[in-house]
C-alpha cells in the first residue's frame, strides 16, 4: 500500500471521528465535554494504525506537527468548538498533539511500541477517567486546582493495565508484568497534576520513555 495512500485512510479515520463528536454536540449539547473526549479517545488509534499501515518518519512526523499547529490555532480562535469547547483553561489538544509529534521523533520507526504505548494510554485510560470520574458520584479531591475523584482515578489505573497488558501481548518484547504495573501507576500519578491540561504532555511522554527504558 502506498504510504499516502495510508496517510489517507488514517485521516479518514479523524474524520470519521470528528464527524461522530459533531453528531454528539448536536445529540446532547449539554454534555459539552462528551464531544471533547470523542476526539480525544478517538484518536488514540492513529497511532497503530500509522504503525499497521509502515507510514514512515518522514511522512508521519511532519503529519502530527501539523496537526499540532492547527490544534494550536482551533484553541486561539475555537474554529471547531467540539474539540476546545470545555468549561475549564485548558491547552490539552495542543499538548497532546506535541505529545505525538515528540514520541514519533523519539522512537518511530525503531520502536513503534513505545509511541503508542504512551498514545493509548492517554486516549483509553485518561479519556474513559474523565467520562467515568465525571458520570458517578465517588469521593473527590483537589489538586493544583483540578478536582479528582475515585471513580475516575480508579478507571485511570485499570484502563492503563488493559492497555498496556494488550500491546504487550502483540510486541516483541514488553516491559513485563512488574513493569506494566509500574507504568500505570506513573501514569495515574502524572494524570493527578493536570492542570491547563498538561497531563496531555506528560503522562503519554512519560509512558513511552518508561516502555523503552523497560525493554532496553
Amino acid at each position: 500500500m502506498s504510504h499516502l495512500v495510508g496517510v489517507g485512510v488514517i485521516a479518514l479515520w479523524m474524520v470519521l471521528v470528528i464527524i461522530l463528536a459533531v453528531f454528539a454536540r448536536k445529540q446532547w449539547p449539554m454534555q459539552r465535554e462528551l464531544s471533547r473526549k470523542i476526539v480525544h479517545i478517538g484518536s488514540g488509534p492513529v497511532l497503530p494504525l500509522a504503525w499497521w499501515l509502515q507510514i514512515p518518519a518522514v511522512l508521519a512526523v511532519p503529519v502530527a506537527l501539523g496537526v499540532t499547529l492547527v490544534a494550536l490555532i482551533n484553541h486561539r480562535w475555537r474554529l471547531l468548538s467540539v474539540v476546545e469547547d470545555v468549561d475549564r483553561n485548558s491547552y490539552g489538544t495542543v499538548a497532546y498533539g506535541l505529545a505525538i509529534t515528540t514520541l514519533l521523533v523519539l522512537f518511530w520507526p525503531q520502536q513503534p511500541q513505545a509511541a503508542c504505548a504512551g498514545v493509548l494510554v492517554m486516549a483509553a485510560a485518561d479519556g474513559l477517567a474523565g467520562l467515568i470520574g465525571r458520570a458517578l458520584q465517588s469521593p473527590s479531591w483537589r489538586i493544583w486546582g483540578q478536582t479528582k475523584s475515585t471513580a475516575g482515578t480508579v478507571t485511570m489505573l485499570i484502563v492503563s493495565l488493559l492497555v498496556l497488558t494488550t500491546l504487550a501481548m502483540l510486541s516483541p518484547s514488553s516491559p513485563g508484568a512488574i513493569g506494566l504495573v509500574v507504568i500505570s501507576l506513573l501514569a495515574v500519578g502524572l494524570e493527578q497534576l493536570s492542570r491547563w491540561g498538561i497531563d496531555n504532555l506528560s503522562v503519554p511522554i512519560a509512558v513511552g520513555i518508561s516502555w523503552h527504558w523497560m525493554t532496553l
